[in-house]
């Protein structure tokens, strides 16, 4: 098949999904595809003969730094223009057999790429589709949906840093405690907080990514991740930093210390796998999934923190672990998700 491989983009998450990109699309060669990598901002010349862009040499790789992209050096690069798809993207996504979204954060999983997919008549792609996207990428939306749906998540508020007194955090939910944008991924702009003052810093850096915050009750505990593919649950992975917590540089620089399957008992093993299958269902999720979670020290409940409709494909990413627990190694999930793109749209 000829695969387009999505990835970059205009996001905070643009090195991540760089990284995952170059190892889907060299994977997806080795499974016999011709395969193109695009930069999904910068778009990609062609004089309209999509076929020739499409190669069975592959040979990409990127590196994460352990801060988060300057978009704005991005941006200059080419231009400063603003329209997020770049030249001929549509077109070589039209011509392709599978777009492969490697994409992670901002229009690549907030739904706006999906629904663009779907208006130009592009159907097979990867992951979910624009509802369950929009509604896993807006945390305020999706914590709304879970308690719900009877899914037990952190206590929390929304805060906006333009009307909200900064008083009303440690009345409502008080400390410690984690703010996060409402919509960014890899704990881009996240925070925990222990006082009113490292609040005020972390209100400021969050809003760098945007003005609508989600703020949560810290909860003590073991962190952990479950995968969902094709409607099973993966083995649960525990997630161990060395150092701090599970922030941006600790998940992309190998500081963390990652166990799967997770040394849990059956009876966890099975409530955790439940539930990871309960957020995607109840948030109308697509081929796969992977649902995050910390176990709560005091009452020992899994208490879900968000679920990933396009979880990260790194070298230290989660899913390829989890797949690889059951035998799946890592090509051969890349074609397993193409094959689910595939069947959805014929």
């Amino acid at each position: 098949m000829n695969i387009v491989v999505l990835a970059g983009g205009l996001s905070p998450e643009r090195d991540v999904s760089l990284v995952s990109g170059s190892l889907i699309a060299n994977a997806l060669v080795q499974n016999g595809h011709k395969v193109l990598l695009c930069d999904v901002y910068k778009g990609v010349e062609s004089d309209g003969d999509y076929s020739k862009l499409f190669t069975a040499k592959s040979d990409h790789s990127y590196k994460i730094e352990s801060t988060e992209p300057d978009l704005e050096a991005v941006k200059a690069e080419n231009g400063g223009r603003d329209a997020l798809i770049g030249e001929n993207v549509l077109g070589v996504c039209a011509y392709a057999d599978v777009v492969f979204l490697a994409l992670h954060g901002a229009m690549g999983e907030n739904g706006s790429l999906q629904a663009t997919l779907d208006n130009y008549g592009i159907k097979c792609y990867t992951g979910s589709g624009y509802v369950g996207s929009l509604l896993a990428m807006d945390k305020a939306i999706s914590k709304q949906i879970m308690t719900t749906s009877g899914i037990p998540n952190a206590e929390w508020i929304l805060y906006n840093v333009d009307t909200d007194e900064i008083s009303r955090v440690g009345e409502e939910i008080g400390y410690p405690c984690v703010v996060k944008p409402a919509a960014c991924g890899s704990s881009v702009g996240v925070s925990i907080v222990d006082n009113e003052a490292e609040l005020t810093e972390a209100l400021d850096y969050a809003k760098k990514y945007e003005n609508k915050i989600v703020i949560e009750k810290k909860i003590e505990g073991r962190e952990f991740s479950v995968a969902v593919l094709d409607g099973t649950a993966l083995p649960p992975i525990e997630i161990i930093p060395t150092d701090g917590w599970y922030d941006y540089k600790n998940k992309y620089q190998g500081t963390t210390k990652e166990v799967t399957p997770a040394e849990i008992s059956e009876i966890q093993t099975a409530r955790i796998s439940r539930l990871a299958l309960e957020v995607h269902n109840c948030l109308g999720l697509g081929d796969y999934s992977r649902v995050d979670f910390l176990l709560n020290r005091e009452d020992g409940e899994f208490y879900c923190l968000e679920a990933n409709t396009l979880p990260g494909m790194t070298p230290n990413s989660l899913m390829p672990q989890e797949a690889a627990a059951v035998g799946i190694g890592y090509n051969e999930l890349c074609e397993k998700i193409v094959e689910l793109a595939y069947r959805k749209g014929h």
